[in-house]
């Protein structure tokens, strides 16, 4: 079940087939979908041109005939950052538009106030202006694939009767021919099938070289050079370090996979190169390459490794045959889809180094059209079970305008294979459209998160056949969050937590080295950011958050989600001293880990609970040693380790008092164990003395302490062992 456009005839476009798609985007969404309408564009025979509002000189709107707007709204109705320059540009302006038509895709969120009204605005200023709207403006909510795709489909055609005046052959010609070779391609003679056969007689060669860190990048090289062979190249993955660059100059096909470390760093094995190739490399006109590049959102220098390489091939003359892929953690997903781009466009430089545009389709029904060249191994596409099962599907259901909230419950059948998504997907389709959920992007999208059968679980990745219990799958909304509308919850105040949190590297300088954004440039083993790597290895924080049942009724606890990313700075040899004091700290403050009333509970949640728990349970114990038992929780565990070790005894009462001191006995001298000590109302009873004898003498107390307060140890010789280790000043 997909939200991919269907396709569509070659439509007969009037005129030039121009069409300038602009787009205002603050987190890519709007901008992903105007590369997504350009590929319908394509297919319906318009030549498409992506335009980003930033910077655009409003008075060039004239001279355009067809125009398509998709943007976003920012915070309280406010234009995405990249389009507010020309936003009030154009109202000063207000350049006549009677020659354009035009229409609007507007992405928002109906738990905002001004749903949508950066697009709303962006409508009535071009009918103001004298634009003529061709399709009325589209309003999306936050699960805005299905509205936009509705809406790519009626509007295209539309705008294909559009004339759009007389043809201009050379930008025709230019627009074809400029993403991948500044000078037409030359032809080859024959047919297609002729023409393939005649690539394939040539030097079949495709270096690729890959930096990596942790071993990801490297084994992205091996699974893309497997699948080089369905095309009929011959792939050689080399490492970067020790590579010659000289060596570039004689390459006619290169495919670069690269992370990126630390604040914008070339990995390890990738730094000598670059630092040679930045003091001097050879022309590299004949070469034709593309760059696959892995990195972390949570960094400023978001993937900065793989984009430099890019700049930097580009700037010594070569061509690039597919655009840079960015890649997340996450980041299997953009890659296959880059590298089925990537390498039947790069499969068509033939053996000249001349790049045969013409040939890209038959060459990608080449490489995927025979079976017997599947390539074994752990990139191959799995078997997918289409056995399909009877469920009872239980879906909550809150109607915030309304106050209301309850079950759908609905009996159906679905492949054990499909996801969570492809279940709310189609329930919305088929059962209740307003039925409302975030849905991913490319597979463990970290927004996804619900509750299904008790388990926390990202729901585009998720599985039917692995949820599902006795043929019933209860799916609830994300715990730890207020919900906004059914299955979508606000993320907000975890996010605001986030931010002031500060889990962002801040290193020691290098001496002399630090970034053009002014970020110091650390170092690290790679032994070390394999261990950093793994302690955060988590499909999504927010769903870590939700792990927590103590987050629901302490609104001060900031959860397991962000101290785990806490945590992971403080580990990080290359946090300055100072970040890493501030962040233990915080840790140690209100709302750090010692707020988690029950770790054992997100231990209850595999592999990535227990790796949670485990977190928060070290953090206590550096704690413990950093701030040399301070507070009532260093307190605590001092004391019962002293009451075990020197009596055998667990001496409740002086526990007590040791924790809370004098003061804290006071002010609970009518509640709890004050209150029991004070006037002796114990189990077995007892003189009220005694209780007073406990309050002021040593661990064990003078005389017969009742049994409630002074109960034996078992084994507390092995009790001690364990607080010795975990403090050796006891």
């Amino acid at each position: 079940m997909s939200t991919q456009p269907r396709e569509a005839e070659v439509l007969a476009v009037k005129g030039n087939p121009e069409l300038s798609i602009f787009f205002g985007s603050q987190t890519g969404n709007a901008e992903e979908l105007a590369g997504k309408t350009k590929k319908m564009a394509e297919k319906l025979g318009f030549k498409p041109n992506v335009i980003d509002m930033d910077g655009y000189d409003p008075s060039s709107f004239s001279k355009l005939k067809r125009v398509l707007i998709i943007t976003s709204t920012w915070g309280e109705g406010d234009m995405p950052d990249n389009a507010e320059d020309l936003w009030m540009a154009t109202c000063e302006q207000n350049p006549p538009l009677s020659g354009v038509s035009f229409s609007v895709c507007a992405i928002g969120d109906t738990s905002y106030d001004e749903f949508c009204k950066a697009g709303k605005d962006w409508d009535e200023k071009f009918v103001a202006l004298g634009a003529t709207r061709v399709h009325d403006i589209q309003l999306c909510d936050v699960e805005y694939e299905p509205e936009w795709e509705k809406w790519a489909n009626s509007v295209l055609p539309k705008m294909s009767e559009v004339d759009g005046g007389e043809v201009d052959e050379s930008t025709v010609s230019e627009t074809v021919a400029a993403p991948v070779e500044a000078s037409a391609p030359a032809a080859v003679s024959g047919s297609g099938s002729e023409q393939i056969a005649s690539l394939m007689g040539g030097d079949r060669s495709l270096t690729i070289l890959f930096g990596s860190q942790t071993g990801n990048a490297a084994g992205l090289a091996e699974k893309t050079a497997k699948l080089a062979t369905n095309y009929g190249l011959e792939a050689s993955v080399v490492d970067m370090d020790g590579y010659d660059k000289s060596n570039l100059a004689n390459i006619k096909r290169l495919l670069i996979i690269t992370s990126t470390w630390g604040e914008g760093e070339m990995p390890d094995n990738a730094e000598g190169l670059w630092q040679s190739v930045q003091s001097g490399a050879p022309a590299l006109a004949s070469m034709h390459y593309s760059v696959c590049a892995i990195g972390d959102t949570g960094y400023d220098e978001f993937c900065k490794a793989g984009l430099d390489w890019d700049g930097k091939l580009s700037s010594l003359g070569a061509t690039s045959v597919q655009q840079i892929q960015l890649c997340d953690v996450d980041f299997e997903p953009p890659w296959n889809e880059w590298v089925m781009e990537a390498l039947p466009r790069i499969a068509c430089v033939d053996d000249s180094g001349t790049m045969q545009l013409a040939l890209v389709d038959e060459m990608k029904a080449y490489g995927s059209s025979d079976d017997e060249d599947v390539v074994d191994g752990d990139f191959a596409p799995g078997i997918i079970d289409a056995t399909e099962i009877e469920i009872e599907l239980e879906l909550f259901r809150y109607c915030p305008s309304q106050g209301e909230r309850g079950w759908d419950v609905i009996a159906t059948a679905v492949p054990a294979s499909a996801s969570l998504e492809d279940l709310f997907v189609t329930f919305q389709r088929d059962v209740d459209g307003t039925f409302a959920f975030r849905r991913g992007v490319v597979g463990a999208t970290a927004t996804t998160g619900v509750r299904a059968n008790g388990r926390v679980v990202l729901s585009d990745l998720a599985r039917v056949g692995d949820i599902v219990s006795n043929g019933r799958i209860k799916v609830e909304p994300l715990p730890g969050f207020p919900v906004i509308r059914d299955l979508i919850v606000d993320t907000r105040k975890y996010e605001e937590n986030r931010n002031k949190a500060s889990p962002w590297m801040q290193a020691d300088p290098r001496e002399g080295e630090r970034l053009l954004s002014g970020h110091a440039v650390g170092v690290l083993a790679s032994e070390t950011a394999l261990a950093l790597h793994q302690m955060n290895a988590v499909a999504s924080h927010t769903l870590a958050h939700g792990m927590s049942e103590t987050v629901d009724f302490d609104t001060e606890y900031e959860g397991p989600g962000i101290h785990l990313q806490r945590w992971v700075r403080i580990n990080d040899p290359r946090t300055s001293a100072k970040h890493r004091a501030q962040l233990l700290a915080s840790l140690q403050g209100k709302g750090g880990v010692w707020s988690e009333a029950d770790s054992a509970s997100i231990a209850r949640h595999g592999t990535t609970g227990v790796m949670l728990s485990e977190t928060l349970n070290n953090a206590r114990s550096r704690l413990l040693t950093e701030f040399k038992n301070a507070g009532r929780h260093g307190r605590l565990v001092k004391w019962y380790g002293r009451s075990v070790k020197w009596s055998g005894k667990l001496n409740e009462t002086t526990l007590y008092r040791q924790v809370l001191g004098p003061l804290g006995l006071v002010s609970n001298v009518f509640s709890g164990v004050s209150a029991r000590m004070m006037l002796g109302f114990t189990r077995t009873g007892g003189p009220p003395i005694r209780s007073l004898q406990a309050l002021l003498l040593p661990p064990a107390g003078v005389g017969k302490i009742p049994n409630m307060f002074n109960g034996k140890v078992e084994s507390h010789h092995e009790v001690v062992s364990l607080f010795n280790e975990l403090d050796q000043r006891f």
